[in-house]
């Protein structure tokens, strides 16, 4: 802690050419994997059948995994729910299968397991539920960078703001890409972990942003580049611990949460590792290239144009 309150001086505008090739090679590749490859969409969005089963005791879900997998079923995905003797078994789309036969197939292969096993609960998950999944989750995204446009624009200025969004944008089409190229499955959860993520760059960008604005009008014979600089390496300790507590966290939920998390977990720490990265050289960087000054910060001059003809 004491070597972190120490204050950097490090020329972070400096390299920010470099830094926004790196940025520009990744976006790139980021967008060939999702035409290339797709993303490998769960259930919630290309269908299949949810089934709950009981045991009678704690089973190992790697048992069950077997077990579906011998009987056929290589694509399923088994969970825990709740406790580990309820477990949760999900298959993707059959082709010309019966949902009462699939059922009845599903719970003779949980009988070989364990031949006390209940039937807790059987669904089917239709691609249009998906679909609108999918829909809703966009729609949120683009509302959700509209009023933080706005936000940043009344808040600092508009500079600012297109700094901010063009962050947030990078930090999205890294993390899906991310997804897209390692093939992790993609579902509703990963639509909320990168709603977490939009939040959490959008505050490390807020912060730096007001302390931007504290500089300028404090160090007026600065140069901008200077500023910024001055002004994240005031911030770098703050961010540094930020980042290194999250990600110890969501290292933890990865290696301890199971399967049922673990997708939830890749985008956090996908996403917060961008996103620290793209309020230095991103969203501050791209202010400065569009010629942010302390006059842009400045409240605006009262008009005493009418001053002269009062009496």
């Amino acid at each position: 802690m004491r070597v972190l309150s120490r204050e950097t001086h490090f020329k972070f505008m400096a390299r920010r050419g470099a830094a926004a090739m790196v940025s520009a090679i990744l976006v790139v590749g980021s967008i060939v994997a999702l035409f290339t490859q797709g993303l490998n969409f769960g259930i919630e969005f290309t269908g299949g059948v949810e089934l709950e089963a009981g045991f009678s005791e704690a089973t190992d879900v790697q048992v069950v995994r077997d077990a579906l997998e011998t009987a056929g079923y290589a694509d399923s995905q088994v969970l825990y729910f709740g406790t580990r003797q309820n477990v949760m078994v999900r298959i993707p789309p059959q082709e010309g299968g019966d949902s009462t036969a699939l059922r009845d197939a599903l719970m003779s292969v949980m009988t070989s397991v364990d031949p006390n096993v209940e039937e807790r609960s059987f669904s089917v998950v239709f691609p249009q539920i998906g679909a609108e999944v999918a829909e809703a989750g966009s729609l949120a995204m683009i509302f959700v960078l509209i009023m933080i446009f706005m936000y940043i624009m009344f808040r600092f200025q508009w500079k600012f703001s297109l700094g901010a969004v063009a962050a947030l944008v990078h930090d999205v089409i890294l993390t899906v890409g991310f997804f897209a190229l390692f093939q992790f499955q993609v579902d509703a959860s990963v639509i909320a972990a990168v709603l977490a993520v939009v939040g959490y760059s959008l505050n490390d960008t807020v912060v730096v942003f007001d302390r931007i604005r504290e500089n300028f009008l404090a160090l007026r014979g600065e140069s901008p580049s200077g500023v910024i600089d001055r002004s994240i390496n005031q911030m770098l300790a703050r961010t540094i611990i930020t980042g290194v507590t999250t990600l110890l966290v969501l290292t933890a939920l990865l290696v301890l949460g199971g399967p049922a998390v673990r997708s939830f977990s890749v985008a956090l720490i996908c996403g917060i590792i961008v996103g620290t990265n793209s309020s230095i050289y991103v969203a501050s960087a791209d202010a400065l290239r569009m010629g942010v000054s302390a006059k842009d910060l400045m409240p605006p001059e009262p008009d005493e144009s009418g001053l002269d003809d009062l009496p």
